[in-house]
């Protein structure tokens, strides 16, 4: 049987679920760390098990280039090479390479793109992309897609959108069907509700296991996102998985699972611990500040991480003034771990038929103790 998705409740739009993979199954709703080139930036694979976390993203533009999908093949593949026993979804690459600039050239096949580590030329086409996926074992892999620009012109977004249902066709013509494994395609259109309508109908006429929404959390803010997913997520399937591709926020995630989004990554978690920011059931907290320096309180007093279990505020102070890695290390691990404990809580509000009570709650707290 193909990976595929269970439904579980419905509160409003609000969706729990499970999505049956190869290597378990995940409950939805779900937020995957982001582990870029084999790893989640500042944490071992034990580490990341131990916030819950069950899914992770691999990136095909970082592992193609080093150290290749087809070493990565040789060496037992992604799962084994990284020591991740659970899920992988692998992006198609086609973000980075689009962010490349003056690196890339596209055309109707693909894009030819310099490499940004050593200026080697590659060429990704949608074939290639799905091929590169399937040697890093992907449970889940993406369609490869342009990822639209904001702001776009009606015209560009159009002639963007229909070039990646192009791709998509031909992306799912080239995927390996194996147990447990899927090919979600990929919605793109801007903020145009046309266009994003076109794009659904095109991917669902195709027909995948999942649906991804793209093009978003590129510039357009949080109440343009939250518009266009008002729009877009009633076009998908209601019996497949939807996933909302580099988003984001807290508050990012408890707004889209309210609109009927699953699945979530985003680098902002580790990002934010590397630059010395918490995310907490208090609201957002910058260790850098010099008010921490003799505060000796956990950074969240509802959290059970080893940050918060075993050190203070004015220790992971003291270690970010000092530059000490082990500063960044402590807050990636309690972002992610945040970020789960979030995900969950929305899930059991869910099953319990009362997100919207869960949901004002959690609010009202990000105020409390907070910057943002």
């Amino acid at each position: 049987m193909t990976l595929h998705w269970t439904h579980a409740a419905t509160d409003g739009r609000a969706r729990a679920g499970m999505l049956h993979t190869a290597h378990g199954q995940v409950p939805t709703p779900v937020f995957m760390p982001v582990g870029t080139a084999g790893t989640v930036k500042a944490m071992t694979a034990d580490a990341v098990r131990s916030t819950g976390a069950r899914m992770v993203l691999g990136n095909t533009y970082h592992l193609m280039l080093r150290p290749t999908a087809e070493r990565v093949e040789r060496l037992g593949g992604l799962h084994r090479f990284m020591d991740w026993h659970g899920p992988i979804l692998t992006d198609s690459g086609g973000f980075q390479v689009m962010s490349l600039s003056g690196l890339r050239k596209m055309d109707e096949d693909g894009v030819t793109f310099q490499s940004h580590v050593d200026g080697s030329r590659h060429r990704l086409t949608p074939e290639r992309s799905i091929e590169i996926q399937r040697l890093l074992g992907a449970d889940v892999t993406m369609s490869f897609d342009e990822c639209t620009p904001f702001p776009a012109t009606h015209e560009v977004a159009a002639a963007s959108m229909r070039l990646s249902m192009r791709w998509a066709a031909r992306g799912r013509e080239a995927f390996v069907e194996r147990p447990g494994h899927g090919l979600f395609g990929i919605v793109q259109g801007s903020t145009y509700e046309e266009l994003r309508a076109e794009s659904a109908a095109a991917l669902t006429a195709i027909g995948f296991e999942g649906y991804a929404i793209g093009g978003l959390a590129v510039g357009e803010g949080q109440e343009a996102m939250f518009a266009t997913l008002d729009f877009t997520t009633p076009m998908l399937p209601e019996t497949h998985p939807r996933y909302l591709m580099g988003v984001g926020k807290p508050a990012d995630l408890l707004g889209a699972v309210r609109r009927g989004v699953d699945m979530f990554d985003c680098v902002i978690p580790t990002r934010s611990g590397r630059m010395g920011r918490a995310y907490t059931s208090r609201g957002q907290l910058n260790l850098r500040n010099a008010k921490y320096a003799e505060d000796m309180r956990p950074l969240d007093p509802d959290c059970t991480c080893p940050a918060c279990r075993n050190h203070s505020r004015a220790y992971i102070h003291h270690l970010l003034k000092c530059d000490e890695m082990l500063g960044p290390m402590l807050l990636s691990w309690h972002n992610i771990h945040y970020y789960q404990a979030l995900m969950s809580r929305m899930r059991e509000a869910i099953l319990a038929g009362r997100l919207e009570a869960e949901a004002a709650l959690i609010e009202t707290d990000w105020t409390k103790d907070g910057e943002a």
